[in-house]
């Protein structure tokens, strides 16, 4: 199998698995409200099942959506590494937000490996 249609595989995993979240974001939002309490799971989900849309129409052409697939790349770096410092202070959860954090490193790792080459942007005539 070739690299670009790991890639396509990998983004439409990664989006479906992302737009899944659209079910726990309705109950959290709905729980939240009716408890009247604050938190941050349902602003998570709510991105992450925007950016799964993304990613469900960058998997159609990868290379014309390296920022999208950037995105998601170093956003899952950057929420890795929060779940990892969380992972100190919280120990109770420490165990889930170091999987957590793999899971993610892992992601952003594939998603930069697998990432289409940068076209230069010149068109050679001759």
């Amino acid at each position: 199998m070739n690299r670009g249609k790991t890639l396509q595989i990998l983004l439409v995993l990664l989006g479906l698995l992302f737009v899944a979240g659209v079910y726990p974001l309705v109950g959290s939002v709905r729980s939240s409200w009716q408890a009247n309490k604050e938190d941050c799971l349902p602003m998570f989900l709510s991105l992450y099942v925007t950016l799964g849309i993304f990613l469900l129409l960058a998997a159609r052409n990868p290379a014309a959506n390296r920022g999208v697939i950037a995105f998601t790349a170093w956003s899952s770096f950057a929420h890795g590494a929060v779940m990892a410092i969380m992972a100190v202070h919280v120990t109770s959860a420490r165990e889930g937000l170091l999987m957590a954090g793999a899971v993610l490193g892992v992601i952003g790792v594939a998603l930069i490996v697998l990432a289409p080459a940068k076209s230069s942007g010149f068109a050679y005539s001759t």
